[in-house]
């Protein structure tokens, strides 16, 4: 069973803009490298907000992710940044508040 919460939701959009920025670098011109490994990263962002098997865990994933949008936002290429940092701010955001250095109540 999977409870519904303000941290789920906030953590399901950044991995899926992640994972959707991911595609659309694969899928401009030459599918870069950086495009390869944000999808695999972001993919397993979200699977291990479901699954518990995941290796990593979902911090250490969603450090990942960051890491690997920041690096995409500075090799952006000829996508648009919009979506790049859209995800940042949201997998910022579920790192800040799933480490509680932020304490909103309601949400954490």
């Amino acid at each position: 069973m999977i409870t519904l919460s303000w941290l789920l939701i906030i953590a399901l959009v950044g991995g899926a803009l992640a994972l959707v920025d991911g595609i659309r670098r694969l899928r401009g011109r030459g599918g870069s490298v950086v495009g390869i490994i944000e999808v695999v990263v972001a993919a397993l962002f979200v699977l291990s907000l479901f699954v518990p098997g995941i290796p990593f865990g979902s911090l250490v994933l969603g450090i990942a992710t960051l890491v690997v949008l920041v690096v995409a936002l500075i090799v952006r290429g000829r996508t648009s940044v919009a979506v790049t940092i859209a995800a940042i701010v949201f997998v910022a955001l579920w790192l800040v508040l799933v480490n509680r250095w932020l304490v909103i109540p309601g949400i954490n």
